[in-house]
């Protein structure tokens, strides 16, 4: 995070600055600091400790690292999520002129990282992982192997050799792979792109250089989808007070279709929560791990000011997440070979889930209304306790048409508070 000891270059002016003039100076001066202070990758190259005597779950996946192959699997997918990270060099901002995102649009980054897990899902094979080459995703695990043997080179071998039959067969795919890494493009004609999204955002009254939150940002992704004409048969729904309402959800996607049919558009599930107070509640662990463990969740997105991360699974008592407080030029997506590299992760980054902060947004993900049936019915089941309240449910019916108007009389037994803390504001407190 940002080094307690730096702050941000003052302005002295030597003349009389006009408002508007100042504001874009205080601007370029703020971009340029943050560029530096996010430029070193030294943390992003911290390896964090696997161990083998436990699996890897990762969005519906689990990966036993003893057994030969799930290693070098997993990581190829966690290398497969798209990584989207600050930005410097960029188109300037409207409304101050920002080159750069860093230092305030994390937020904004891990709903990109959430969204484009969704697209992956939504326009790719189900098991489609990226044909990167085998140097992208070498050993960055910090995981020994105290039994090397002539098997082992064997199977490595054996791998290469189906990576390589997996590149000749997944190239029609990487024209789809490049064009939802262009659709996260740092340019104003990016539908989902940092531009667009503080676009959308500022009828929230959010700007450049704002704090968003988790809830926030949900919104915005909702926003941005429905105004894109990128994705006709995708849909976002952003849950209403921790419910999720079927007719809802039913009615944004149903739509008409020829011959007295209906058609089905998929949808993306967007429930903001949050698991406690100041911190997150321990009780809440178990079922974030059963949520991860869900082959229909794609990620969680998280954080406080400033630090925002992309919750993609967990091994034992620690989260695995990518990071996006890493400032790294501006890629020119207009070229049709320009390097992907940048825009995926091949440090796995793991953090104890009690220093994850309460305030999150959780993603789902469904293709159709049979996936959806069983996406409310494994979910529900994963939440189902007699001790707690549940961090969310599902409800039959519609919802309240004003989003701060009653909640549903069957509510009645999730407790919720008032709060004044700014850092709580758009949430209700389980």
């Amino acid at each position: 995070m940002d080094p307690k000891s730096a702050s941000p270059p003052s302005l002295s002016a030597t003349r009389p600055v006009e408002p508007e003039e100042a504001t874009k100076l205080k601007a370029k001066l703020l971009s340029a600091w943050n560029s530096l202070k996010y430029v070193s990758a030294w943390s992003l190259k911290q390896k964090s400790k696997f161990s083998k005597s436990t699996p890897v779950i990762m969005l519906g996946k689990t990966y036993e690292l003893t057994r030969p192959g799930d290693r070098e699997h997993f990581r190829r997918s966690f290398s497969s999520i798209v990584w989207l990270t600050y930005r410097r060099g960029f188109p300037p901002l409207p409304g101050g002129g920002l080159s750069t995102d860093s230092g305030w649009g994390c937020m904004l980054r891990t709903g990109q990282m959430l969204l484009a897990q969704g697209l992956l899902l939504h326009l790719m094979p189900p098991d489609w992982s990226w044909t990167a080459p085998l140097h992208s995703v070498k050993d960055d695990m910090n995981l020994q192997d105290n039994n090397p043997s002539a098997r082992s080179a064997q199977s490595h071998s054996a791998l290469r050799r189906q990576l390589s039959l997996g590149s000749l067969l997944d190239r029609p795919l990487e024209g789809t792979h490049r064009r939802v890494v262009t659709w996260f493009a740092d340019r104003p004609s990016a539908p989902f792109g940092v531009h667009r999204l503080v676009e959308v955002g500022r009828t929230s009254g959010n700007k450049a250089g704002d704090w968003y939150g988790p809830s926030i940002v949900a919104h915005i992704l909702r926003k941005a989808v429905n105004k894109s004409p990128d994705l006709p048969n995708l849909s976002v729904y952003v849950a209403q007070d921790c419910t999720v309402y079927k007719e809802d959800v039913s009615s944004l996607c149903e739509w008409p279709g020829s011959n007295s049919t209906t058609f089905w558009t998929s949808v993306i599930l967007l429930v903001p929560v949050r698991l406690g107070g100041q911190e997150l509640n321990p009780t809440y662990i178990p079922y974030v791990k059963k949520l991860l463990s869900l082959r229909c969740c794609i990620g969680i997105i998280g954080g406080k000011p400033k630090h925002s991360l992309f919750f993609v699974g967990y091994q034992e008592d620690y989260l695995l997440y990518l990071d996006p407080h890493y400032c790294q030029p501006t890629v020119d997506v207009g070229k049709g070979d320009f390097p992907l590299e940048s825009f995926h992760c091949k440090h796995p980054k793991k953090m104890p889930f009690s220093r994850m902060d309460p305030s999150c947004t959780i993603g789902f993900y469904a293709k159709d209304p049979n996936d959806f049936e069983t996406l409310c019915k494994d979910v529900t089941e994963a939440l189902f306790t007699s001790t707690t309240y549940p961090m969310f449910i599902f409800e039959e019916g519609p919802g309240p048409q004003d989003d701060v108007s009653g909640v549903s009389t069957n509510l009645t037994h999730i407790q919720r508070k008032r709060v004044t803390s700014s850092s709580m504001d758009e949430f209700v407190l389980l």
